[in-house]
C-alpha cells in the first residue's frame, strides 16, 4: 500500500510514523509536511485549500490511499475530489465534514439523533447574542460557528468579554456551561460500522491550571485511570453510533474519523463538540498506544471494510505529550526562531519528538514556522512515568521565548 498524508503538523507526523510501522505500507509521502516529517519520508509541496491539486498529486504518485489530516481541506472538499479521481480516501466528504465546519449543524444532527449535549442558541447579531447570554447565564460559552483552529471558543464569567467575542464572529453558538472533566473519544467509521478508539484528555488552555485563552491544544495523555470503565461503551451507544446512523439517514454518510469532545457532567456524558478528523494533540498519544496496523485500519474505513476487522489491539503502556509553543502563542506567535536540542531530547527513553510548525532555514537549521512547534511524546508503564520522560525530554529543547505547560497529566 502506498499512502499520501495531507497536512504538516505534529498530528500528521504521528500518522506518518504509525503508517511506516504497518508491514502492509510500502511507502508514505506527506504534503506539505515539515522539517521533521521530511527526515522520515518524502514530502511534496501542496496548497491544501485546492481539492483538485490534492487529487492531482495523489494520481501522480499512484497512491492507494490518501489520509487527510486537517479540518480545512475536508470542509473544502478534498476528500470528495480524491475519491472522484478513483483513489481511496480516509476523511469525510465536505457535506459530512459540516459536523465540524458548522457547530449549528452539529447541534441539529445531535438533536435529530437524540445525542446528549448542552442547550444552545444560534446568534447572528448583538441582540440575539445578548438574549442568549442572559438566558444561559455565567459561565458564558460562546463558539464561533465555523472553523477557528481550536481557538474560536470563549468560556468566561465576564459577560462583556463573551458579548465582544459573539459580535466579532459572523455567527456563533451560545450554550450552557457543562461541568465536569473533558474527554476525547475518536471513532473510525466507514459510513456504517463504527470502531471507537481509546479515550484521551487534552489541555486546551495556554497556561498551567487551565489559565488563559484556548489554543489548538498544549498536551494530552492516555489512558485515563479515573474514567468510568464503561465510558467507551456508553459513548458508542449514546453518541457515536446514533450520529453515524443519522448522517447515513440524511444521505451524507460519514466515513473517516469522528472525534467526540465530551464532558463527564454530574448529569452524565454530554457532547461539547464534534470534529471530523484526528485531534491534535490527542492523536499523538492514542497512536503511541495502538498496536493494530494503522494503514490497514484507515484503508478499511475508506473502503467500507471495518466490519471485517477484528478487535483493535492496544499497548498497556501510557502515553503523554507536551507541546512546545512559539513565543506569543496563541495570540501573535513569533516565528523564525532556531530550535536546538532535538537530538538530545529524542535520546530520552520512550521519547519521540514530533514536529508541528517547523522548517529548515538556508543554513539547515530547524526553525519555527507555526504557533505550536513541537510535540514531545513519551510512553511508559504508567502515566506518571510517561509524564516524567516527556518533561525530561522537553528540558533539553531550546527555542528563545518558547513556552509549554508544566501540568500536563499532573497527579494522574
Amino acid at each position: 500500500m502506498r499512502v499520501l498524508v495531507l497536512g504538516g503538523g505534529a498530528r500528521e507526523h504521528a500518522l506518518v510514523r504509525a503508517l511506516l510501522a504497518d508491514p502492509e505500507v510500502e511507502s508514505v509521502v506527506c504534503a506539505p509536511g515539515n522539517a521533521g516529517i521530511a527526515r522520515d519520508v518524502r514530502t511534496a509541496p501542496l496548497d491544501l485549500t485546492v481539492p483538485s491539486d490534492a487529487a492531482a498529486l495523489a494520481l501522480s504518485l499512484a497512491v492507494d490511499l490518501v489520509v487527510v489530516g486537517p479540518e480545512g481541506p475536508l470542509v473544502a472538499g478534498v476528500a470528495d475530489a480524491v475519491r472522484a479521481s478513483g483513489i481511496a480516501c480516509f476523511g469525510p466528504s465536505a457535506e459530512a465534514a459540516r459536523l465540524e465546519g458548522s457547530k449549528a449543524f452539529a447541534k441539529e444532527v445531535m438533536a435529530a439523533a437524540g445525542v446528549p449535549t448542552s442547550r444552545s442558541a444560534v446568534a447572528t447579531n448583538a441582540d440575539e447574542a445578548t438574549r442568549a447570554l442572559d438566558d444561559f447565564g455565567a459561565p458564558y460559552v460562546v463558539k464561533d460557528d465555523g472553523l477557528a483552529a481550536g481557538k474560536g471558543v470563549v468560556v468566561t464569567d465576564d459577560r462583556d468579554e463573551a458579548l465582544r467575542h459573539a459580535i466579532a464572529c459572523d455567527r456563533v453558538v451560545i450554550e450552557e456551561f457543562l461541568d465536569g472533566p473533558e474527554v476525547s473519544v475518536f471513532a473510525l467509521s466507514d459510513g456504517t460500522t463504527v470502531v471507537p478508539l481509546v479515550p484521551s484528555q487534552d489541555f486546551k488552555r495556554v497556561g498551567d491550571g487551565d489559565a488563559g485563552p484556548n489554543t489548538g491544544g498544549m498536551g494530552a495523555y492516555s489512558p485515563l485511570p479515573w474514567a468510568p470503565p464503561d465510558l467507551v461503551e456508553e459513548v458508542y451507544k449514546t453518541v457515536l453510533a446514533p450520529t453515524i446512523e443519522e448522517m447515513a439517514r440524511r444521505g451524507t454518510p460519514f466515513a473517516g474519523l469522528l472525534y467526540a469532545g465530551l464532558a463527564l457532567t454530574s448529569r452524565g456524558v454530554r457532547v461539547i463538540e464534534f470534529n471530523a478528523r484526528f485531534g491534535d494533540p490527542e492523536t499523538q498519544v492514542v497512536l503511541a498506544r495502538l498496536r493494530t496496523p494503522l494503514g490497514q485500519l484507515l484503508h478499511a474505513a475508506a473502503t467500507g471494510g471495518l466490519a471485517q476487522l477484528g478487535p483493535l489491539e492496544w499497548a498497556p503502556d501510557a502515553a503523554v505529550t507536551v507541546v512546545l509553543a512559539a513565543p506569543g502563542y496563541p495570540a501573535s506567535p513569533e516565528l523564525g526562531g532556531v530550535v536546538e536540542g532535538l537530538e538530545v531530547a529524542a535520546e530520552e527513553p520512550g521519547v519521540v519528538v514530533l514536529h508541528a510548525g517547523t522548517a529548515l532555514d538556508p543554513q539547515g537549521r530547524v526553525v519555527s514556522t507555526g504557533g505550536r512547534v513541537l510535540s514531545v511524546v513519551a510512553t511508559g508503564p504508567d502515566v506518571a512515568t510517561a509524564r516524567d520522560r516527556a518533561y525530561g525530554a522537553v528540558a533539553h529543547l531550546r527555542l528563545d521565548g518558547s513556552h509549554h505547560r508544566t501540568d500536563i497529566a499532573a497527579g494522574i
